[in-house]
């Protein structure tokens, strides 16, 4: 049954970066919570997880098999975010790294890094589309469906008072949070001003199109990534980064980039890189953490904080 049944054609609806809507009581917030986003589909007793950019994954995350049964046989799909936490209780993007790329993790691993998926909303519900109900009606309908397991939770929605929410998740060391308009419908694989994420750190994915070798301790190695987004007319280099790499990264990395190297850059480059620079396909998505953007279009002192298996590569443009 995976990737068939009634979510095939669902894709996650997305929200706009901005600031804290200024009429408060017409939003719910929750937390943003730092995973991989995946809608979760239970048809007659099984289970299938999709990611955002519409992959079966459900072989990476065996942990959450038990919420079919938890279901029953009621059709649902759920949208949610699968998290890893780390120290505190907070999740780890980079926690989360040595669970995604592994379609039949050890158990070993799934005792070492277990995964959470973090619902927040139903799509489906006893057979039946919820997309046209509003923000407020498909709450009450995934409250209804009473679900909570070792790893998989419904966290809270706050209606109204974003500023407190926004302060205390700053606090916490979380990522930030989402105000959803209370009579919003859900609009799949669209990105709309319905949602409104407020981050902490500024966060940006981009496509990897090259490398550069490391000096000193990192030489022959990788010394930073070579990044692109999409804008007017396909891809434009969007900087390198060179730092949050440790070495088991880099070794993952290197064996990652390898099959994917190419003769030219996907796209125009600064014509230092040209003679130093390795080339690979734009196939990998890495995410980073910057201060900001330079006239230019460069990063400002971005890090690295892991790679992302649930964004196609032409849905990475500029945040």
């Amino acid at each position: 049954m995976h990737g068939h049944g009634p979510a095939v054609n669902l894709a996650p609806m997305l929200a706009t970066t901005g600031a804290l809507p200024a009429d408060d009581g017409s939003w719910a917030y929750e937390v943003k919570w730092d995973g991989i986003r995946a809608l979760v589909t239970v048809e007659g007793g099984s289970l299938s997880v999709t990611s955002r950019a519409g992959n079966d994954v459900t072989a990476s995350y065996p942990e959450l098999r038990g919420l079919a049964e938890q279901v029953g046989v009621r059709s649902v799909v759920l949208d949610g975010e699968v998290v890893a936490f780390g120290a505190g209780g907070v999740p780890d993007f980079g926690l989360l790294q040595s669970r995604m790329h592994v379609t039949r993790p050890s158990a070993g691993l799934l005792s070492a890094t277990p995964v959470t998926y973090l619902v927040f909303d139903v799509l489906l519900a006893g057979g039946v589309a919820l997309l046209d109900l509003t923000y407020d009606e498909r709450r009450a309908a995934l409250d209804a469906l009473h679900l909570g397991g070792a790893h998989w939770q419904v966290p809270p929605s706050f209606l109204a008072d974003g500023t407190a929410l926004l302060a205390s998740t700053r606090e916490q060391g979380l990522e930030g949070v989402v105000a959803k308009r209370r009579t919003s419908r859900y609009a799949p694989g669209r990105r709309t001003d319905q949602w409104v994420k407020v981050k902490h750190v500024r966060r940006q994915s981009a496509v990897v199109i090259g490398w550069q070798p490391g000096e000193g301790g990192r030489a022959g190695r990788i010394g930073s990534l070579l990044l692109a987004v999409n804008g007017a007319g396909g891809l434009h280099y969007a900087g390198r980064v060179g730092t949050g790499f440790s070495a088991q990264v880099l070794r993952l990395l290197g064996g990652l980039l390898e099959p994917l190297a190419a003769q030219d850059p996907p796209c125009e480059v600064p014509r230092e890189y040209a003679r130093v620079a390795r080339w690979v396909r734009p196939e990998l998505v890495a995410e980073v953490e910057f201060t900001g953007w330079t006239r230019d279009g460069r990063l400002r002192h971005p890090s690295y904080k892991g790679l992302r298996d649930d964004l196609p590569v032409s849905d990475v443009v500029r945040e």
